[in-house]
């Protein structure tokens, strides 16, 4: 194979022609550096010249399909860096996970589909260890503000006073978004999935599922009934993409060495206007799994209510997005909280997670990021790097001084 500096793309956007991966492509048309050699992936050429027309760019066309091992290791031998937008991930997904692992190439993508990723770790980390590839999942919303959120949150307590927060609490909200038929796609096949299979749900339960191997996590966990929390000053609710983001921040941990100690302690939940909102989200949130656990009602969802793949909310409504979230740790010993914002004025499925796949991509591509390959996590790849390169595109992140 080529040496992967001698590659003739250093970013290919896997599935450039769905609706986030558009919008991704719409990213890097409007913000690759000068002199980055990139090209747009996906399985109908037709569609991909017709991108690239519209978008008005040189950018290459790689054509390849999900399911043939030999296109898919003629794409991972092509690039340094492919970014994958095409979910779910269970189902489209390994097949360019293990050519990018066999071709020593980075990879990033989207996923927020846990059991997945637990595949992905144990079929791929030590043979990506081996070849060098970076395979980081989970870059965008999910789970890039609760990962690399945490882990620069705790940079902020080791300057501050030489040791890192015992616990962390995370507040997310107020935010304003829309959801894609890609993205409702991966969440129904994670539920039909748990419904078929008890392995599964017991799965989705085992906090340390990222972990595997690791110290055992504490099992206490936030009430799911609406609870005033002094930290945020604000009433919480269970918030529903914690199952994912606290599993991939509990492996960013274990990646490290367990540097917090083993009895680190991080919660996440949406932080509510007041006691009725934090009322009405837990209700929603527990009653959300019982009623897609229902096949008819599941079915009916997906017909008549939920985007379909391909579908997702108008660039009207991407505009007026926007996310908020509050962290707030505490250093054993220390009365005062180590506190930290972050937020962004892009819709945080959509447009934001465009730019951070983006910047992931680039950062892969061109940073130095050192030489260790691995089934990695956003704060483990990245660190400080992508926190300083989401900085320059417009998101905030800010401490506290008290």
């Amino acid at each position: 194979m080529p040496p992967i500096v001698d590659r003739p793309w250093d970013v290919v956007v896997w599935g450039a022609t769905g609706f986030t991966g558009r919008l991704v492509a719409e990213s890097l048309a409007a913000g690759a550096p000068e002199g980055l050699r990139w090209a747009l992936g996906g399985r109908d050429r037709e569609r991909l010249e017709r991108l690239r027309a519209e978008l008005g760019v040189a950018a290459g066309i790689v054509v390849a399909d999900a399911h043939d091992p030999a296109s898919l290791t003629s794409l991972a031998r092509s690039a340094r860096v492919v970014a994958s937008t095409v979910g779910p991930y269970a189902r489209h997904g390994t097949p360019l996970v293990a050519a990018c692992v066999e071709a020593g190439t980075h990879y990033a993508d989207l996923t927020g589909e846990i059991t997945w990723m637990r595949a992905s770790i144990d079929a791929f980390h030590e043979a990506a260890r081996a070849s060098g590839a970076k395979i980081v999942h989970a870059c965008g919303f999910d789970s890039v503000p609760s990962d690399l959120g945490l882990w620069w949150l705790q940079q902020q307590s080791l300057a501050r006073h030489g040791r890192p927060c015992a616990t962390v609490v995370h507040g997310f909200g107020p935010m304003a978004g829309g959801v894609s038929g890609g993205t409702v796609a991966s969440a129904l096949a994670m539920v039909e999935a748990a419904v078929a299979d008890p392995g599964v749900r017991r799965a989705l339960a085992d906090p340390d599922l990222l972990a595997p191997g690791g110290v055992a996590s504490p099992r206490e966990r936030r009430p799911w009934w609406p609870h005033f929390d002094g930290d945020l000053a604000a009433w919480t609710a269970p918030f529903f993409m914690a199952g994912v983001n606290e599993r991939v921040a509990r492996r960013t941990r274990a990646l490290l060495g367990e540097p917090w100690g083993p009895r680190f302690r991080y919660e996440e939940c949406w932080r509510a206007r007041g006691w009725p909102e934090a009322a009405a989200v837990s209700l929603a949130v527990l009653a959300r799994p019982v009623l897609l656990a229902i096949g008819p009602v599941r079915r009916w969802a997906a017909r008549r209510i939920l985007p379909s793949p391909g579908e997702g909310p108008s660039a009207e409504r991407r505009a007026r997005g926007f996310f908020r979230t509050l962290l707030v740790g505490r250093v054993d010993g220390v009365a005062a909280p180590v506190v930290a914002r972050l937020a962004c004025d892009l819709d945080p499925g959509y447009g934001a997670t465009a730019l951070m796949l983006r910047e992931a991509a680039l950062s892969l591509a061109l940073d130095d990021l050192g030489e260790e390959g691995g089934v990695l996590t956003p704060a483990t790849a990245f660190g400080e790097r992508l926190v300083a390169r989401l900085r320059r595109v417009g998101f905030r992140f800010e401490v506290d001084e008290r």
